[in-house]
């Protein structure tokens, strides 16, 4: 089972960036403006998330949709075409910055589901954190809060239980190896290494699931993988993925809502 993972992201333009392709020159601190790096991810909402939809939409895929929430307000058009492809949403934070640098956690974290769920119109089941972090106390809120999954705790093929002080929660497969960021963005490694990762995984996988469903995730940013020398090899990738008899598609709640009905808690 393959869950296509996209994180669409807001990266406020007057705010020191995420993070950085290219460093400020003469040796000095970036600041804001910071126009190389806000064109880079910016150049991901505008160009590489259509490519992205159009392939998946194309092979049937629904993707999961990890959200700053900021995004259904700084970029409507993106937040619709996701609905429309009836992708899966996932929170992720209001705009890109970890819960660890918030003034308020609880709130933030309830102001990213609640935007969210009144835009698609529908509850928010899961959560992935921006940047993969959390504090000691994220999961008991996320779990307060009413959700089902986090996507944080990357400690599986398979989801898993996690024990909260307001009761089980979900973790549920994402994946850092499958990443595009630290394969482009801290790596740097070429522009086919993701395609050849998840080929050189699949026969491992593919194999375990005689047995037992495994869950592949592909992590990826549109900035990364949605500019043409990488998404040539993605396209390909995707191609042959849909194709293979035994791979099935999932997003993140479909996944979530299979292992709890197979599995319950307790």
């Amino acid at each position: 089972m393959i869950n296509v993972v996209v994180n669409v992201e807001h990266w406020p333009y007057d705010k020191p960036m995420p993070r950085a392709l290219m460093t400020a020159p003469h040796g000095k601190p970036a600041e804001s403006p910071d126009v190389p790096n806000f064109s880079w991810v910016e150049y991901g909402l505008r160009r590489g998330m259509p490519r992205l939809l159009n392939l998946l939409n194309d092979h049937g895929i629904h993707a999961s949709a990890t959200m700053n929430s900021n995004v259904c307000d700084v970029y409507p058009e993106v937040a619709e075409r996701i609905g429309e492809a009836g992708w899966d949403i996932v929170g992720h934070g209001v705009m890109q910055q970890s819960l660890k640098a918030v003034d308020d956690e609880v709130a933030t974290i309830r102001e990213s589901l609640s935007r969210l769920s009144a835009f698609y119109g529908r509850p928010i089941e899961g959560w992935l954190g921006p940047g993969i972090a959390q504090t000691a106390d994220t999961a008991d809120h996320l779990k307060a809060e009413g959700l089902a999954f986090t996507q944080d705790w990357m400690v599986d093929d398979q989801p898993c239980w996690m024990t909260t002080k307001h009761g089980p929660l979900l973790a549920l497969p994402y994946s850092l190896e499958l990443n595009d960021v630290p394969i482009w963005a801290i790596n740097a490694y070429g522009s086919d290494e993701l395609y050849h990762r998840v080929k050189w995984t699949l026969p491992i996988l593919l194999r375990e699931a005689e047995n037992t469903t495994q869950v592949l995730t592909i992590a990826l940013h549109p900035h990364l993988v949605g500019v043409p020398h990488r998404f040539t090899f993605f396209e390909k990738l995707i191609q042959e993925l849909a194709s293979h008899p035994d791979i099935t598609f999932a997003g993140s709640n479909r996944i979530a809502e299979w292992f709890i009905a197979e599995r319950p808690a307790g």
